[in-house]
């Protein structure tokens, strides 16, 4: 039956749960590209055969073909894209550098576009956040709160952040922060130089302000 290989197709993905990659059906897709091309070259046998002859009762038939033709360009469309929808998920995932069992389930095409995409990803991330850039593929959850406590692990004195506030930093003294603007410096800085230690979770790629 017409499109019967290309459904089997879409069949495949669903099996998968989501972020799977199943192995690229190289074969099944080769077979609904080579009933694509039968169904084309009857499909202009026939538009000759009735335009020449003037058999109209040839005209369901083609249209018939025709109606599959696009179905399985749709399937085919359909297999591609979503697989490299799962790809592109896989890179938030592992990150740069997938498993090889996640390759060995790609076609050269697939690792090619993979390629190409991290390099995007890559120059975009660096594009962000000054000149040390900005990964966000990181912390991809949110906070389950919007405050952040931290401890001074010694003596800092007085330490000024991006907007202007400037804090006490005594041994044993607790800081909160929240999440707006500039907190990221207090945290990354301070812990840097080993000045403060986080005790309650949030995180770290958040921005915060500092609050006493």
């Amino acid at each position: 039956m017409f499109c019967e290989k290309a459904i089997e197709l879409i069949r495949e993905l669903h099996r998968m749960s989501d972020g799977q990659l199943p192995a690229f059906n190289e074969d099944g897709l080769r077979q609904v590209l080579q009933e694509m091309e039968a169904l084309y070259e009857q499909n202009q046998s026939d538009v000759n055969e009735a335009k020449s002859e003037g058999r109209a009762e040839l005209i369901p038939s083609i249209k018939l073909r025709h109606c599959c033709l696009l179905r399985n360009q749709r399937c085919v469309t359909a297999y591609l894209y979503d697989r490299l929808l799962r790809i592109r998920a896989l890179r938030w995932e592992y990150g740069s550098v997938l498993p090889a069992n996640v390759r060995f389930h790609m076609c050269a095409e697939e690792l090619q576009w993979f390629s190409q995409y991290k390099k995007s990803l890559a120059s975009f991330m660096r594009s962000l956040g000054g000149d040390e850039g900005l990964d966000i593929t990181q912390d991809m959850k949110p906070p389950k709160s919007l405050y952040i406590e931290v401890r001074c692990l010694k003596d800092h004195g007085e330490f000024e952040i991006d907007d202007g506030t400037v804090i006490l930093l005594k041994k044993n003294s607790q800081v909160r922060t929240g999440c707006h603007s500039s907190s990221s410096t207090v945290l990354k800085t301070c812990e840097m130089f080993q000045v403060v230690m986080v005790t309650s979770p949030l995180s770290s790629a958040l921005p915060a302000a500092v609050e006493m």
